[in-house]
């Protein structure tokens, strides 16, 4: 089995001893070999925190409409394989169907993430859950229920729980909700809003957890992008 340290990068963090590592078996060592391993405080996590953690995160939504569809695993496949080739993915993938069997504590996984991760890694995983929930091209309503309680758990606001659900569920306001305003807003509160949001969740903000988050993170901005060139589109200004 090839071995995880190329793609961590000197370290684990808070996977390795928390439920997260329980839930994966790190503590019998029979996926990982070889790795420095240490405690990372302050809410810095490592790229190898992020996915392990999303991992864990994804099974707990792929379980929720009772299903594993094909099309799921594809769409997580196709980001593992991405980031990290196709050995590699296969190893997570291997770690994916390991979860799958168990029962996950999502209270506890939740909180581990929110006391060892930054609010913008948070917002990243469940911007990549949104995405996962609705590569079958349904949102069931049992996904939108357990997203809804990872963003309670993690700490995603209410304001960017709705931008969040609004990047992927369209309606007439999209736009507006993405950007965390309502229809009423002024143009000026729209730009505003939008220069924050801009700032908030710039691409940058997610670098320490390795350039594969990035990219997905510029993907999340660049729609926050389209909806204020579409407001400005139909407001006129």
């Amino acid at each position: 089995m090839a071995r995880f340290g190329r793609w961590i990068g000197g370290g684990l963090g808070f996977v390795m001893g928390g439920p997260i590592g329980a839930l994966f078996g790190f503590a019998i060592g029979s996926v990982i070999d070889n790795v420095s391993v240490k405690k990372i405080e302050g809410g810095s996590a490592t790229q190898g925190d992020f996915t392990l953690s999303l991992l864990a995160l994804i099974a707990v939504v792929l379980k929720a409409d009772g299903k594993v569809l094909k099309s799921e695993l594809a769409y997580v496949k196709k980001f593992l394989v991405q980031n990290f080739g196709e050995q590699n993915s296969k190893e997570l993938l291997q770690l994916l169907k390991s979860a799958l069997d168990k029962d996950i504590n999502l209270q506890e996984i939740a909180y581990d993430i929110k006391a060892n991760m930054r609010y913008e890694g948070r917002h990243q995983i469940v911007h990549f859950l949104l995405g996962l929930a609705l590569a079958d091209g349904e949102f069931h309503k049992n996904e939108k229920y357990i997203i809804e309680q990872i963003c309670v758990l993690l700490g995603i606001t209410p304001k960017d729980q709705a931008s969040l659900f609004a990047m992927f569920v369209k309606d007439t306001e999209s736009s507006y909700k993405i950007l965390g305003i309502t229809k009423s807003a002024t143009n000026d509160e729209i730009k505003k809003a939008y220069r924050s949001m801009a700032k908030k969740h710039h691409p940058d903000k997610v670098v320490n957890l390795g350039d594969d988050v990035r990219e997905k993170a510029k993907e999340k901005f660049q729609t926050i992008q389209q909806a204020y060139e579409d407001l400005k589109k139909e407001r006129g200004f």
